[in-house]
């Protein structure tokens, strides 16, 4: 049983002393140009029709009573259109 605690805490100590040096060299660092802006480029929504969600720039729209809809596909439009009528 102190065998484990030796190991672990010689563990410990290794991974303490490893990780600053490994930041310096960029080791698991991400570039900027990986990274990214930092601005949302599209939101996710959710399909009124089949619950899907999906980015909104891929959407279908459909205007219902001054309501912007986005679907995921014509399909589901159809179906909410369709379920509309009847009820």
């Amino acid at each position: 049983m102190i065998r484990f605690f030796i190991i672990a805490g010689l563990a410990y100590l290794c991974y303490r002393v490893l990780k600053p040096i490994a930041g310096q060299h960029g080791f698991g660092k991400v570039s900027s140009s990986e990274r990214g802006t930092g601005k949302i480029d599209d939101v996710m929504i959710k399909d009124p029709y089949c619950e899907a969600y999906f980015p909104k720039r891929n959407g279908v729209h459909y205007r219902h009573n001054g309501e912007d809809l986005y679907f995921c596909s014509e399909k589901c439009r159809a179906g909410f259109i369709e379920r509309k009528k009847q009820s």
